[in-house]
């Protein structure tokens, strides 16, 4: 069953205000019981009192009219009749006073020893009703000795008279404890009740708070397992997200719950499982494409767009010189050792100066540079900067070579030849439609591929195109080989070879480079004995190096042989 956030929320506040209504509800039964407890007191137990204190007080003045009215009697002859009539009258409505109290006061017990609401006084309720039965019957029993002691006095029988007075007084003493005990047990009673209201008062008020609080204490209870239903699985899916964030690709948070946040949590789940199968996938076409192409397609699909687009970018190649006698020389697997060796440190420069390597050509390395990867005023130095350090790891490689192949003498150096050129290319998903690869197309990439080669005929390690020369600008230091025409293209191109970066060519490398220069320029203008003594000084002063010795060869030739007037300096490029 799905219970939503919502939900939850609203039972959390819907239990909260059940509890209280609850307590509320039975706070308010209870203090109705103390107020019909109130209402019986004012009803019954109160008025019953004061019926009998009453009743007591009406018995005094017929006892006082009684006084009078004997002593009326006893004042002469002829006694005053209107005054006997006015005391007979008055004892009369005293004593009929009296009974109709204790009538009242019987009827209010009466009523009161069936009533529901019980303070544990009913057998005293009864005992006190039997009494004032008791009291009505004497008060009958006075009323008869009255009457006989009035018609003794009206007769004048003074001996008689005192007789049944002394009779009646020791009756009215002991009517009047009995009256009196009747009306201190009823105030008792009702005293009692008082306090047993006040006290079931206090026992509700005390309830009232326990529940009160017993409620709070129960709704805190529940508002914190469900807060704390709530909470916990967003701090496992917090800790997961650290996690994740931190690389932790296994990361499984657990659902718990079947709302909003568990869902939540089952698509984050399936979201860090995509993320583990694009790492899987980097990881492992990664080895066979450059990681950021593989990042490309997976994360900007724009990228696969079959299309293609046109942009300037820088192209370089590498390969390995002599390889097939290189190669004649190892059994296959310490040949499959050294080259994975060996295309391992050719292509870590390329990734360090954020280049793609596109493809490995057996021995040789194609990598390019260009948007998205790299700037667009960046991607000449960068390219130039990698050449450079290919050049600089292979005195480390060759020192691996004996452990490579278990070969300890007689291993020849290794020698690469790069070929760089900057241009328009068509950058894209190229192939069939089963098998594509991305990659980078155009005459660019066919100079690149040309200057790689045109450095086996100079003898040269690295060479640029011109365009690659005006965007790396002074970053590295350069020397004008030539001018070449290479198969495909139609304009020629000066061609430049890569000495060092910018500032870290020795005073040898430097007069080296002036004097290449100045022979280049007499053997562009035809001055072959100034462009031979110019190309012989550069050999004076690098007795090794070869596009010197190539070029004053060339020389040597056209000044036996010169070309034809229409000669421009360029050289044709046959090989690949």
């Amino acid at each position: 069953m799905h219970i939503t956030i919502g939900v939850k929320i609203f039972g959390i506040a819907a239990g909260l205000l059940v509890l209280m209504g609850a307590a509320a509800g039975l706070s308010m039964r209870m203090t109705r019981t103390v107020d019909a407890q109130l209402v019986v007191l004012d009803k019954y137990y109160f008025p019953a009192y004061v019926r009998l204190a009453q009743a007591n007080i009406h018995s005094v003045q017929e006892s006082a009219y009684i006084r009078r009215l004997l002593l009326a009697l006893d004042e002469g002859t002829p006694p005053d009749s209107t005054k006997i009539e006015d005391l007979r009258q008055r004892t009369r409505t005293s004593a009929e006073a009296s009974d109709k109290e204790l009538a009242e006061a019987r009827e209010r017990l009466n009523e009161l020893i069936p009533d529901p609401i019980d303070f544990d006084d009913t057998v005293a309720l009864a005992r006190l009703d039997t009494h004032i039965e008791f009291l009505q019957e004497e008060r009958r029993r006075y009323e008869a000795i009255l009457a006989q002691l009035l018609e003794v006095a009206a007769a004048g029988q003074r001996s008689d008279e005192n007789r049944i007075l002394a009779e009646l007084d020791s009756w009215r003493d002991d009517f009047d404890r009995r009256i009196e005990a009747a009306r201190i047990e009823m105030r008792r009673l009702a005293g009692a009740a008082i306090l047993g209201t006040r006290s079931f008062q206090e026992r509700v008020v005390e309830i009232s708070l326990a529940l009160l609080a017993l409620a709070g204490l129960l709704g805190l209870i529940v508002a914190a397992a469900v807060t704390t239903g709530l909470v916990r699985p967003v701090r496992r899916l917090l800790a997961g997200t650290a996690a994740v964030e931190q690389g932790a690709l296994d990361t499984v948070v657990p659902v718990t719950s079947r709302d909003e946040i568990g869902r939540l949590t089952a698509s984050f789940n399936n979201m860090v499982t995509e993320l583990r199968v694009k790492a899987q996938i980097r990881e492992t076409f990664g080895k066979y494409v450059d990681p950021r192409i593989v990042a490309g397609l997976i994360d900007r699909p724009e990228l696969a767009d079959p299309g293609g687009s046109r942009r300037e970018m820088t192209i370089l190649f590498c390969d390995m010189q002599n390889f097939t006698g290189f190669s004649e020389e190892m059994t296959p697997a310490a040949l499959v050792t050294v080259m994975n060796r060996y295309l391992t440190v050719m292509s870590e420069p390329v990734r360090e100066h954020n280049g793609i390597i596109d493809k490995y050509l057996g021995d040789g390395i194609m990598a390019f540079w260009g948007p998205p990867f790299t700037a667009a005023d960046e991607h000449a130095r960068l390219a130039c900067l990698a050449g450079l350090d290919q050049l600089a790891c292979l005195e480390a490689f060759d020192a691996e070579l004996p452990h490579l192949t278990g070969v300890r003498r007689g291993l020849a150096k290794v020698q690469v030849r790069i070929g760089i050129a900057t241009g328009e290319v068509v950058v894209g998903n190229i192939g069939s439609e089963q098998t594509r690869s991305y990659t980078v197309i155009g005459d660019t990439v066919n100079l690149a591929s040309r200057l790689d080669g045109a450095c086996k005929s100079y003898g040269a390690r690295a060479l640029i195109s011109e365009a690659t020369q005006r965007e790396v600008g002074d970053a590295v230091e350069l020397r004008e080989i030539d001018t070449v025409l290479v198969r495909g293209k139609t304009e020629p191109e000066h061609v430049f070879e890569l000495l060092g970066r910018k500032g870290n060519l020795s005073a040898r490398q430097r007069e080296l480079r002036a004097a290449y220069a100045t022979a280049l320029a007499a053997y562009r203008r035809r001055s072959w004995d100034e462009a031979v003594g110019g190309f012989e000084s550069s050999l004076a002063i690098d007795p090794e190096d070869p596009p010197s010795r190539v070029m004053l060869a060339r020389v040597l030739q056209f000044r036996e042989r010169p070309p034809a007037d229409d000669w421009d300096g360029v050289r044709v490029l046959e090989e690949k």
